[in-house]
């Protein structure tokens, strides 16, 4: 039978019980489009979220010596002396070295109203190279000054703001009076260390403030110690090569080598790293969600099968017709094959046109940007096609193994 002819004839069929055809396409249609629904929104929400981690970030590394590589700083150890500061911000590659650390308080008052506030982390004016101000600026090294983050600002009943002076009392019952230098623009967090939470934080310079010491293994006497270190490269470029460098010198002749827990190992991650575990973590999780809607092509391929099968009862007589004048087994399994493969192509384009516009209001609804899941459309079509010869092979075979003389005498 000629190929257009075939082509002509499963149509006509197809049209001939249109209601009974669009059922039976509308359940590829569903699963289609939810497939690419879900796909589109995990895709959007995996650029969402990437754009928010990675950002204009810096070329930086986080540093720091904990038990686990989980998340970034924890459990981490005051092992990096100012020795260890010195030495790897001569490294080729590095820029600047920022320590971190945290100052041990128990409130900060601002005009007689006193808040409990443990988020005090001592650092330097470094920490805040490219970080936008609301008001003011960073600190001075060496001087009694605060920056805050716009919720610490707003923790107080009155709002804090530059030039004002702020009380804060450590855990050993001293108290400091410091002067607020600048209010950030954003709680945001920064960098891997401070995440992606918002919470007040009040930062002051290492030196009065941050009193951790240790005795230097490499050089003798005490020397401040820090937990944590961002190592800024001179250029994304030199992020690579510096990384190795940091690497080795923390291993090989660093002070943190010998003060750190036996149990206790060195991390180095940059902003790149996170950004790949969270890509990771999202086309983990957008796998599965999209795993669960291919169940309604389960369901959607049973019910091809179940109308092509009906149609071949239906059309007993038709096929003795076809065989009594000259078609041959295969014309006929050409035949219903075709219609089976039309309705999970029909099903497949009009799955991905619905996908389309349910990823798009899905994903106006939840607020993100649309990233179409381009690459789900050649494989829901080809997950139709795939459908339609898998569910109307048997009902063809069957088709085509009718006797015609049986079905010439079919009522």
């Amino acid at each position: 039978m000629d190929p257009a002819e075939t082509l002509r004839m499963s149509l006509r069929a197809i049209g001939s019980h249109r209601i009974r055809s669009s059922l039976s396409a509308f359940g590829i249609v569903i699963g289609i489009a939810a497939v690419v629904t879900l796909a589109t929104l995990g895709t959007s929400l995996q650029a969402d979220i990437v754009s928010q981690v990675a950002g204009d970030s810096a070329p930086n590394m986080y540093v720091w010596a904990g038990q686990s590589n989980g998340q970034p700083g924890a459990s981490a150890q005051p092992v990096f002396t100012s020795h260890d500061v010195t030495a790897i911000r001569s490294l080729d590659g590095v820029a600047d070295v920022v320590p971190r650390g945290f100052v041990a308080t128990a409130s900060v008052t601002y005009r007689g109203n006193t808040v409990s506030q443990s988020n005090v982390v001592a650092t330097t004016p470094a920490k805040f190279d490219g970080q936008e101000f609301a008001a003011g600026g960073p600190f001075e090294q060496g001087s009694r000054q605060v920056v805050l983050n716009p919720l610490a600002a707003r923790m107080f009943d009155r709002t804090a703001s530059v030039g004002d002076r702020v009380t804060v009392r450590l855990s050993d019952g001293r108290r400091v009076e410091a002067t607020v230098a600048g209010v950030l623009n954003s709680s945001q967090g920064t960098d891997q260390f401070e995440g992606q939470s918002s919470v007040p934080r009040v930062y002051v310079p290492t030196d009065p403030f941050y009193g951790q010491t240790v005795e230097s293994p490499s050089q003798g006497g005490d020397q401040r110690a820090y937990p944590l270190l961002t190592v800024v490269a001179e250029d994304h470029e030199d992020v690579p090569v510096a990384k190795r460098q940091v690497r080795r010198y923390l291993r090989r002749n660093s002070d943190a080598a010998t003060l750190r827990p036996d149990a206790y190992s060195f991390h180095v991650r940059t902003d790149e790293d996170l950004v790949e575990q969270v890509r990771e973590i999202l086309n983990t999780l957008t796998t599965f969600v999209t795993s669960i809607a291919v169940v309604s092509l389960v369901v959607a391929s049973l019910g091809i099968a179940n109308v092509m099968l009906v149609s071949v009862t239906e059309r007993t007589r038709e096929i003795g017709i076809m065989k009594a004048v000259g078609a041959q087994n295969s014309d006929v399994l050409q035949l219903f094959l075709l219609e089976a493969v039309l309705l999970g192509v029909f099903g497949s384009l009009f799955g991905v046109a619905l996908g389309a516009l349910g990823g798009y209001l899905a994903t106006e609804y939840v607020g993100l940007p649309l990233v179409f899941a381009v690459e789900w459309v050649p494989i829901a079509v080809v997950v139709g096609i795939g459908v339609g010869v898998v569910t109307g092979l048997y009902p063809a075979w069957s088709a085509a193994r009718v006797d015609p003389i049986d079905a010439l005498r079919y009522e």
